[in-house]
């Protein structure tokens, strides 16, 4: 999205000579603080870990964008608790965050930057032993790719972790007008913010919802963070508390060269969704019975931005046999942001019942 916003060969990623490790870690593995680097078709992307590697257990989170970074989800719990319980790798995706390289725009794709996943995984492996254990997360655009890795390998990973992500990318652009006036709805017959309600619905009128379009699918995804914002002014769903929102600063600020990651996320965005059309032609939602690992699924009940009739698309979809859904009442988009505590929990019970244990 504008803020968050099949099989070839597996051969890629035994050529190491397409990455290389680079790494400056302090060795104290049950709270390791370790920076990799994947050099992969013409990128560097890296990795920052962190937490506990003790029983080798990563958890890879995908970002959201495209054109978002890694280190922008290392606050609240998955910093505080999840930290506790595995390693957790912050990576910057291909032509996003921190990340660098010589490539031209045909090399910005889904296809390539699963690729560097897979790569990701075995630059870890690499370091730290075949043995390592892998899940997943992505969220928002992080839940397109993800998904786009679990087709493309999903044997390489424990579990897979979907968080109010895109995974049919160009269903978002048709659902949207029905979740506003949905929300809309409830809204003003309980006579909350009528006269903001009644605008975004006149907004939505206005659109033209029979034929996509980049510049209406913009719009409402304005209107999507806007109409959040309202629902926490108006204490529908939690707002970010303050410890955190000094977190995201932080990292925004001194943990990243903050004009380096909006000029590359504004151009990578504009590759794979100008360009390319992800969110006018990509959608993975009959592809989700092939993927057969155990999944969680974890979404905002007032998610404006990746309506929640994705959340019981993908939970359906999905061809796990060991799978679940759960709704996070008080959340919009991101309820890692605030609802932290459940969310840790959700995800830590999620990885101790699905690692192996040594």
């Amino acid at each position: 999205m504008q803020k968050m916003v099949y099989n070839q060969g597996k051969k890629v990623l035994f050529l190491l000579s397409f990455f290389i490790v680079l790494s400056c870690a302090k060795e104290d593995i049950d709270d390791l603080s370790d920076t990799l680097y994947v050099r992969h078709k013409g990128a560097d992307m890296p990795a920052h870990i962190y937490g506990n590697a003790s029983e080798k257990v990563f958890l890879i989170i995908l970002h959201g964008g495209p054109g978002g970074d890694g280190l922008t989800y290392r606050s609240g719990t998955i910093k505080s608790e999840i930290e506790k319980t595995c390693a957790v790798v912050y990576f910057d995706q291909r032509g996003s965050g921190m990340s660098q390289g010589r490539y031209s725009k045909d090399e910005i794709s889904v296809d390539i930057m699963a690729e560097d996943v897979l790569a990701l995984v075995k630059v870890i492996q690499h370091k730290y032993g075949d043995d390592s254990q892998f899940f997943l997360m992505g969220h928002s655009w992080g839940g397109t790719l993800g998904t786009a890795v679990m087709l493309k390998d999903q044997d390489a990973f424990r579990g897979w972790i979907e968080v109010d992500g895109a995974h049919d990318a160009k269903g978002i652009y048709f659902e949207y007008p029905d979740n506003f006036r949905r929300v809309a709805d409830e809204q003003i017959a309980a006579n909350r913010s009528v006269s903001f309600w009644e605008r975004v619905k006149d907004k939505i009128d206005g659109v033209d919802t029979t034929t996509y379009s980049d510049d209406d699918f913009y719009t409402m995804n304005r209107e999507a963070y806007k109409a959040e914002e309202k629902l926490a002014k108006d204490r529908i769903i939690n707002k970010i508390k303050s410890r955190i929102q000094g977190e995201l600063a932080a990292t925004a600020f001194f943990k990243n060269n903050f004009l380096t990651v909006r000029w590359s996320g504004s151009r990578t965005q504009s590759i794979l969704v100008g360009d390319q059309g992800i969110f006018e032609n990509l959608s993975y939602a009959n592809r989700l019975n092939e993927i057969t690992i155990p999944s969680l699924v974890l979404w905002g009940k007032y998610d404006m931005v990746v309506p929640t009739k994705f959340a019981q698309d993908a939970f359906e979809g999905l061809g796990s046999t060991s799978k679940e859904l759960v709704i996070f009442e008080d959340s919009g988009h991101s309820p890692m942001l605030v609802e932290p505590d459940l969310f840790a929990e959700e995800v830590i019970d999620f990885i101790n019942e699905h690692k192996e244990v040594n």
